[in-house]
């Protein structure tokens, strides 16, 4: 029971770790790379499909993105995608290769970038501290029934809270290589 406990919440707080590593993903630094686009979506005949299921995407060199739909009657709707996206792009075509340049970042264009990764790094500490409650409270209640002793409760809670500290010291690290980044001109 106690080790279900320790294990459900270790997986928990790698889950939520990793779902800030997807986020960080989706804010962009100065350089290109393939995997900004992964969540554009496109209207591909009536059903959204990810612009990576209808096209090659590749590095045409450290600033700009190129797209090659596999069928040139995409070329229209993936550029639209890029263009309408959150990701603040401007898309030309050139014959049926997409280019996607990336533009310079403003030194107050980074600053609100990294507000915004500080903010997504305290979503993920509230998280894993929120696990941590869960955890603890399922302690209490099986403490309560007397399905566990005191000692052994008290032990669970240290390694939880030493599972706690070990990931926010993760997630601390994970923004600071993000920031390091977008800071990097």
């Amino acid at each position: 029971m106690i080790t279900e406990i320790r294990k459900s919440t270790e997986q928990r707080m790698a889950k939520s770790l990793e779902a800030l590593k997807v986020d960080l993903t989706k804010i962009r630094t100065g350089r290109a790379h393939t995997g900004l686009l992964d969540h554009v979506t496109v209207d591909y005949y009536g059903s959204p499909t990810l612009v990576n299921q209808v096209a090659n995407i590749t590095l045409i060199d450290a600033r700009t993105i190129g797209v090659q739909p596999w069928e040139k009657n995409m070329v229209g709707k993936v550029e639209r995608a890029i263009r309408d996206s959150d990701l603040g792009l401007n898309p030309a075509t050139n014959g049926d290769i997409i280019r996607v340049p990336m533009p310079m970042l403003t030194e107050e264009r980074r600053r609100d970038l990294i507000k915004l990764v500080k903010s997504e790094g305290e979503n993920a500490k509230v998280a894993v501290r929120n696990i941590r409650r869960d955890a603890n409270s399922t302690l209490k209640d099986l403490l309560k029934k007397k399905e566990i002793s005191e000692d052994d409760e008290r032990r669970v809670q240290d390694d939880i809270q030493k599972l706690t500290d070990r990931f926010v010291a993760e997630i601390d690290q994970t923004l600071s290589v993000k920031e390091t980044d977008l800071m990097a001109v």
